[in-house]
């Protein structure tokens, strides 16, 4: 079965780029209404880590289109290198982008979805959700804290017509990987397969979803009977510690001052 989203209204966060630009076409493409939120959007602002913003974003959603059915939370940033070197203000922004902004945008649905007595909330994590990666500690963090919220807010509201499901995917080719060497035993997909994965839960309402699909039950049971010296020499042969030492600081340029320009603007807003 297809999924049937046809007359949906939709919304997608941080939909400018990559995974939610690509989301947003394949909604449009299967006749969804599509709300897309950025805060490099001005037509439809939205920074996900403030409430009032949330307020006047969903305000504007229902004034127009009289409900919610679909809320993906899509926005998210990903720093990497050492943890020791990361800034105050870069940690500030990983969590309240990657956590807060999920929970934000959960709240803000909730009570239209409720009254419709009907809704679905995709909540875009990560495989980082399940899988430690070093040079990436607070992404990391912040990705196993999106999936514990998804999981424990589908439980919360289990029999009332509201869904939420997690989509995990592996490495995508998107801006946030940008000077990383994908590939070479890490599994990498492009936006267009998370989009359908996203997708997808519209008729599966599954609990959590990973992309490739086979990657998150494979690591669930390495994880679970295979000896941390063994998981330690693979990770070694696959060299995960590529995002302390190979970064191409020239390819990865554009999305460094992008996360630094928003950095200073968060903190700003935070004082």
């Amino acid at each position: 079965m297809k999924p049937s989203i046809d007359g949906k209204v939709v919304i997608i966060t941080g939909a400018a780029r990559g995974i939610g630009a690509r989301t947003a076409q394949l909604f449009t493409d299967h006749n969804a209404i599509v709300c897309v939120g950025d805060i490099d959007t001005p037509e439809r602002y939205l920074n996900v880590t403030d409430t009032a913003s949330w307020r006047r974003f969903i305000a504007d959603v229902l004034d127009t289109h009289g409900r919610i059915d679909i809320l993906v939370n899509n926005a998210g940033v990903m720093p990497l290198g050492a943890f020791d070197t990361e800034d105050d203000h870069t940690t500030d922004l990983v969590l309240d982008v990657n956590v807060r902004g999920v929970i934000n945008g959960m709240r803000a649905v909730l009570p239209a979805m409720r009254h419709a007595g009907t809704g679905h909330i995709v909540n875009v994590a990560s495989m980082a959700g399940m899988i430690p990666i070093p040079g990436m500690v607070s992404y990391n963090a912040s990705k196993f804290a999106a999936l514990g919220a998804s999981l424990a807010a589908r439980r919360e509201y289990a029999g009332t017509g509201i869904t939420i499901s997690a989509v995990l995917p592996s490495a995508v080719r998107t801006e946030l990987a940008s000077g990383v060497r994908l590939g070479a035993g890490l599994p990498t997909v492009e936006p267009d397969d998370v989009a359908r994965a996203i997708l997808r839960t519209v008729r599966t309402r599954a609990a959590r979803t990973s992309v490739p699909r086979w990657v998150g039950p494979l690591w669930a049971l390495t994880d679970a009977v295979v000896p941390e010296s063994v998981q330690r020499a693979v990770r070694d042969h696959i060299d995960d510690r590529r995002a302390l030492h190979s970064v191409d600081s020239a390819g990865r340029a554009g999305y460094i001052q992008r996360l630094q320009r928003q950095s200073a603007d968060h903190a700003a807003a935070r004082s």
